[in-house]
């Protein structure tokens, strides 16, 4: 078997600094819990600036326009 000669990809480029704070969110969902108080599912919303990451408790027939309320609601802003 024959070694194969890989040319580099390009330079090592550093990553952005970030700069303000809720500028750079993730957010997942954590479904098919067991129904407590009404909600089965929890929203998860990570800031990658702060390190810091928020639970709320939610339907799962939530419609997008609740999602931007809850949202608005929950999450600090500095």
């Amino acid at each position: 078997m024959k070694n194969k000669i890989v040319t580099p990809m390009g330079k090592l480029m550093v990553n952005k600094v970030l700069e303000k704070s809720w500028t750079y969110l993730m957010a997942d969902f954590i479904t098919k819990l067991p129904l407590v108080a009404k909600k089965d599912v929890i929203l998860v919303v990570y800031n990658r600036l702060s390190k810091i990451t928020h639970f709320v408790a939610i339907t799962e027939e939530i419609i997008v326009e609740g999602l931007v309320r809850l949202f608005r609601d929950n999450m600090e802003v500095a």
